[in-house]
């Protein structure tokens, strides 16, 4: 394989501004000692790409409900590179037969082309895609980047500058004005922790892996932030997470961009977790968990600071949980509020738990929450190994609630939510994906929720739609513009 070099990727780009729209790659040798996966061969226009592998399920989780190490089968694989103009993606399945097929989002209309056990397709732009032979046991996960432009350089006093290779360093310490570099080919075997600053960049193309921690074992979070502001996270892969993976705390206007997550080693592995913070916008992410994907958490209070969770945007993102929830809203949170929330362009490959979990408890309101243009497979699974066939039981919750983390003992609330466009589709079973809206006594109620063009495996959802139950205390439940009430 070849790397191109910075010169060589701005004369491309270059070419490509003054309309040269045939296929660049560039491709990024795996570092010496790196296993690579034993399921696939991928080439990209002709050009060999070394495909990584990410662990599943090192451990069970006690508590609730767990899936046991094998029940995901065994390690998944990934592989990036840099693109512009058409590029023929060429890949090779060594162990798994391809009359199962199919190749994610099916939203973007891949149509592949199948010969014995090799899959020939082309790409017309940057994009994520999930190969699955076999549903979600030991897929292949395709990151084709848009080419880098200004990357920083050596030797900069401002930059933090991994090269290819193997790094080892538990903790990464960033402060004002910053910038750590990932660059294409380094695996980073630590975490990062930004405190107390601002205009702090983390970009590139490397993996920073939490492999060599066991759950619950590692230094704080992958990328722990905290009282810090304009922070920009941009191209990196993280993998193997030890417990929470991208967390800003008590921050504001962060923004996290083609971030790749290959989690589902260990429990707990919550994707990104915007605590007591505002303005956080994910864009453009590829996000695998255990755990849940993205949870919005208001747990604790920094005296005169910001606590609410405010201005969230999560956008354009593929979602992949194992185990839990795609989206938890309040579940951990004594903010008192939780709003002005946007989730929207989305596309939800793979989930076990609810998709939608909105859960206030200490008084917290959740409101002016916008849910639009989302796909979800919905499916009907057996993990490897088990006995018990696994189901989605709900598709959407609304429940002021008391739980265990609570401290004071009172529900929230929930008003002003918009769900737009939502697809549930996939393998149907009857009796499941329940939307459950259950308001609470007094000022704990739910009230002011729209839904318009949500459909349930094709069927519009009306006021008497079987699968809708609305209990309690609520008010002023909508059905709108495709699924108006009988």
């Amino acid at each position: 394989m070849r790397k191109y070099s910075t010169l060589k990727s701005l004369i491309l780009l270059g070419l490509l501004a003054f309309g040269r729209t045939h296929a660049k790659i560039i491709t990024y040798p795996a570092p010496d000692g790196e296993p690579l996966s034993e399921d696939y061969q991928l080439e990209v226009d002709g050009e060999a790409v070394d495909i990584y592998v990410a662990r599943v399920t090192d451990v069970e989780d006690p508590p609730g409900w767990a899936i046991k190490p094998g029940q995901l089968g065994g390690p998944y694989s990934f592989a990036y590179f840099d693109m512009f103009g058409t590029v023929t993606v060429k890949i090779k399945s060594l162990k798994k037969p391809l009359h199962k097929l199919v190749i994610r989002p099916q939203f973007y209309g891949i149509d592949p082309k199948i010969k014995g056990n090799t899959i020939t397709f082309t790409l017309k732009k940057p994009t994520k895609l999930s190969i699955e032979p076999d549903g979600r046991f030991e897929p292949l996960l395709l990151f084709a980047n848009p080419v880098e432009t200004d990357p920083p350089q050596r030797g900069d006093p401002n930059v933090i500058y991994f090269g290819p290779g193997i790094h080892k360093q538990r903790d990464i310490r960033l402060n004002t004005g910053q910038t750590l570099y990932l660059a294409g080919g380094a695996i980073v075997k630590g975490s990062i922790d930004i405190e107390n600053s601002r205009d702090v960049t983390i970009r590139g193309r490397g993996i920073l892996c939490g492999n060599d921690w066991p759950w619950r074992k590692g230094p704080g979070n992958m990328i722990g932030i905290r009282q810090s502001s304009r922070i920009d996270i941009e191209g990196i892969i993280l993998r193997g997470a030890w417990g929470w993976t991208l967390v800003p705390r008590h921050c504001d206007t962060v923004t996290v961009t083609n971030i790749k997550l290959c989690n589902s080693k260990n429990p707990n592995d919550d994707g990104i977790n915007p605590v007591n913070s505002q303005h956080v916008t994910i864009r453009d992410c590829f996000i695998r968990t255990d755990d849940d994907c993205i949870a919005l958490k208001g747990v604790s209070f920094v005296e005169g600071r910001n606590n609410n969770v405010e201005y969230i945007t999560v956008e354009d993102c593929l979602l992949w949980s194992d185990r839990a929830r795609i989206f938890l809203l309040g579940h951990e949170s004594r903010a008192e509020f939780m709003r002005f929330i946007k989730l929207r362009n989305l596309h939800i490959l793979h989930q076990s738990l609810t998709p939608f979990l909105f859960e206030p408890g200490e008084e917290m309101a959740i409101e002016d929450v916008l849910v639009e243009n989302v796909d979800i497979n919905a499916e009907y699974w057996k993990p490897n190994n088990a006995t018990a066939q696994f189901r989605n039981w709900e598709f959407i919750t609304l429940r002021p609630v008391v739980n265990q983390y609570m401290h004071n003992k009172v529900p929230g609330r929930i008003s002003n939510v918009l769900f737009r466009n939502v697809a549930l589709d996939g393998a149907k079973e009857k009796g499941g994906y329940h939307i459950w809206i259950q308001g609470q006594p007094n000022n704990h109620g739910v009230s002011e929720i729209s839904f318009e063009n949500v459909t349930w495996f094709g069927q519009r959802l009306k006021s008497n739609s079987p699968q809708l139950r609305i209990e309690g205390n609520t008010q002023n439940i909508r059905f709108l513009a495709g699924a108006t009430n009988p």
